[in-house]
């Protein structure tokens, strides 16, 4: 398969405006669309954060329905050296890092939750090769 990318990713959340909140005003992701009662879509970087409420999506009859429960899980890439000042950002906007993780070969991650306890990391570029 010629895969390039994941083009988007998605977090199901109970509160447009408090992901508004979020993931616009504190981390600073533009919006590139809301529909108000169904979505609010940012972007980050390259790629779509998609937040969907799921008690709306999981009814959908044109798209294939779609929703999830519980934590999820994304983790943000950063360039290696904006690893630190993104830390700094982010801890002086007063979010709380729940954990820091040393992956070895110099490379470190940080862990924090969105309003809706969905666990977000920091990665720096090179993590993964």
């Amino acid at each position: 398969m010629p895969y390039t990318r994941i083009k988007e990713t998605c977090l199901y959340i109970d509160d447009l405006d408090k992901a508004l909140v979020f993931y616009q005003g504190l981390l600073e992701m533009p919006v590139i669309s809301k529909v108000d009662g169904r979505h609010v879509f940012f972007r980050c970087g390259d790629s779509v954060l998609l937040c969907f409420l799921p008690e709306i999506t999981q009814k959908e009859t044109i798209l294939p329905p779609h929703y999830a429960r519980g934590k999820q899980h994304i983790a943000f890439e950063v360039k290696q050296d904006d690893y630190q000042p993104t830390l700094k950002r982010v801890t002086g906007k007063g979010i709380p890092i729940t954990h820091e993780q040393d992956w070895g070969s110099g490379r470190q991650s940080f862990y924090f939750e969105d309003p809706f306890g969905h666990v977000l990391e920091i990665v720096p570029e090179g993590i993964w090769e």
